[in-house]
């Protein structure tokens, strides 16, 4: 058996990239998203595709932000890892599943597989996610009326919520960051990231209580693949009220007003009660995520 070889695509072979199956549906998850061809990755055995990667970033975008496709043929864990350690960009890694993928034998095997090659790469495990996607037909959340809502142009006023918000985070990425760097740093990358985003500043709210106490924030945006659900944070002094509900039916009522055809929402699956205000405001899961990133001196 020959060794694997790894090859760059361009605009001349993309099609190589196409040429594996793709038992966890990846291709239909990614319809919507733009790879550029020279940010692809295979892995040949005897010409044949064994591995594939697709590093994936914004439009205006340099260098890419994640992988957020990763295949890797039954048995070639090593040809995959080899793949993931041969690139020059370091970067998060997505592997996105079927919802439930556990529970079939197939798609359990394919994710297990991949799972095996980014480990052997030096990649580890941050977070699971679950995925949610709202669509017109499913019917608005209800709106409980108990808070109003004012866009804030002020970042000082988002980065001083996001530190305290973050202050009890059950989110696995701001919980990175805090270890790295601290609040500051995790309430940074998240208004780095909104600012990145394609969709107006303008969008950001503030939600207050009827007296005028802040109770928290919503970031209802576009990223490049579409409308989705920003971020919902509540302050620490207001939790236990069910405010994030109040706040993920804003946001999703104020990305309808502007015509949005589907809305893309997720967190973490530890975040349980976050994953039930998605459940309560009509949100279902239609896809799993693994998120890894490089394992620390890897």
């Amino acid at each position: 058996m020959t060794d694997p070889v790894i090859r760059v695509l361009d605009s001349s072979d993309a099609s190589l990239f196409d040429t594996l199956p793709d038992p966890l549906g990846a291709r239909a998850a990614h319809a919507r998203n733009t790879h550029r061809p020279e940010w692809k990755r295979v892995a040949l055995r005897d010409g044949e595709v064994i591995a594939r990667g697709a590093w994936w970033g914004g439009p205006d975008d340099d260098t890419p932000i994640n992988i957020n496709w990763f295949d890797v043929a039954e048995g070639e864990e090593e040809a995959g890892a080899h793949l993931l350690r041969s690139s020059p960009y370091r970067v998060e890694l997505e592997i996105n599943l079927p919802a439930g993928w556990r529970d079939d034998p197939v798609t359990r095997a394919a994710a297990e597989t991949r799972l095996r090659a980014a480990r052997a790469a030096g990649y580890e495990v941050l977070v699971e996610r679950y995925m949610y996607r709202w669509t017109p037909d499913l019917g608005l959340p209800e709106r409980p009326g108990r808070l109003r809502f004012t866009a804030e142009p002020d970042d000082a006023v988002f980065f001083d919520a996001l530190r305290r918000i973050h202050s009890v985070t059950l989110d696995a990425h701001a919980l990175r960051a805090v270890a790295e760097g601290g609040l500051d740093q995790a309430a940074r990358e998240e208004l780095d990231f909104f600012h990145w985003c394609p969709s107006p500043r303008e969008w950001w709210q503030v939600a207050y209580t009827p007296d005028g106490e802040p109770v928290g924030i919503h970031i209802p945006a576009h990223n490049p693949s579409g409308p989705c659900v920003g971020f919902i944070g509540v302050l620490p002094e207001q939790r236990g009220r069910g405010y994030a509900y109040d706040l993920l039916a804003e946001c999703t009522h104020f990305l309808a007003e502007r015509g949005a055809g589907f809305i893309a929402g997720a967190t973490d699956q530890g975040n349980a009660p976050m994953a039930a205000n998605f459940a309560k405001a009509g949100y279902p899961v239609v896809r799993e995520r693994v998120n890894l990133v490089p394992a620390e001196g890897a």
